[in-house]
Formats: structure tokens, sequence, C-alpha cells
């Protein structure tokens, strides 16, 4: 698929084949995040893989039972490190420049796995603290977004999306 395919096909699934993703399917969506844009090229995010059945059951848990995190092959946590940007931009780097950093991370994750025809879904609705402390996260770092990654049991339709005119402006 070139570029434009993959953002046409992309979706957000939520059920998943109960087959694992080839480790060479997953070295290169990693190698596709580890090119993504960062505030000062810090790279200030991490990303944990979970494969663990009990850690995946205990992330849909804290993510208010949304049960498709257990039942995906994995799911990649994004992490800012907010100590990270702090070293470079201080406070505004640790707020904000190591979230951005995350989250751009993780849709080059999703686009890169959409490109090898697997699904994803970003799932922001979860209880930080209980996510921080299941991955054993540290000071500075704060978990940005969990995606579950996996060969899609569903092709869901594409939502509407608005208008160019309701976006974009031209001064």
């Amino acid at each position: 698929m070139d570029f434009f395919e993959v953002l046409e096909e992309r979706r957000s699934v939520r059920s998943y084949l109960p087959k694992k993703v080839e480790k060479r399917k997953l070295e290169k969506i990693i190698s596709a995040v580890i090119l993504a844009p960062s505030a000062g090229n810090l790279q200030a995010y991490r990303m944990v893989i979970v494969e663990d059945e009990d850690v995946k059951r205990e992330l849909a848990s804290a993510s208010f039972e949304q049960e498709f995190l257990a039942e995906a092959p994995l799911v990649a946590a994004f992490v800012a490190d907010g100590k990270r940007s702090a070293m470079k931009y201080g406070q505004r780097g640790a707020k904000l420049y190591s979230l951005q950093d995350a989250t751009i991370a993780a849709a080059y994750f999703q686009l890169a796995a959409a490109a090898l025809g697997l699904g994803t879904v970003w799932v922001g609705a979860f209880e930080d603290s209980r996510v921080a402390r299941i991955l054993g996260l540290g000071m500075g770092e704060f978990p940005v977004a969990l995606i579950p990654l996996g060969y899609p049991a569903e092709k869901p339709e594409r939502h509407a999306r608005r208008s160019r005119e309701s976006i974009a402006s031209f001064l």
C-alpha cells in the first residue's frame, strides 16, 4: 500500500484473531516508531510491549473494562518521559513536549501496523495511576495511550469525518 492507501484503510479495530503478530512485523513497526519526529530529537517517550495475559487483563480492567485489550495478541503502552524532555525544555517539556512525542510515536505505530495488515485502536480512557502502577512507571513518566495490536477479526465502517472547510482555514 502507498501512504495514502494506508490512511484510507486504517480503522479502529476492537476485535482480533487469535493469531500472534510475527516478530519481523513487530520489529518493522518499532523501527517506524523510532523514526517519528520529536521535540529536540529527544524522543521523550518509551513503549512497553505487553504480551503477558495477566497484565493485559489488568490493563483492560484499568481501562474501564475495555476487554478487547486483553483479547489482542499484544498491547503497546506509550509512555511520556517528562524528565527526559525537562532536561532541555523545563516544565513545558515535561508536561507538553513529552506528551506530544509519545502521541506522534503512537500514531506512527498505528500507521505502520495498518501498512502491514494489522489492526489497532487508540485507547486513552484509563485510570492513569493504575496503568502507571501496572506498567511499573518511574518518576516523571506517565501513560499516554494503550494500543492493542493484532490481526483484525473485523473491518469496521469508516466513521463520518468533518469537511475540509470545517477543519482547515487559510490566512
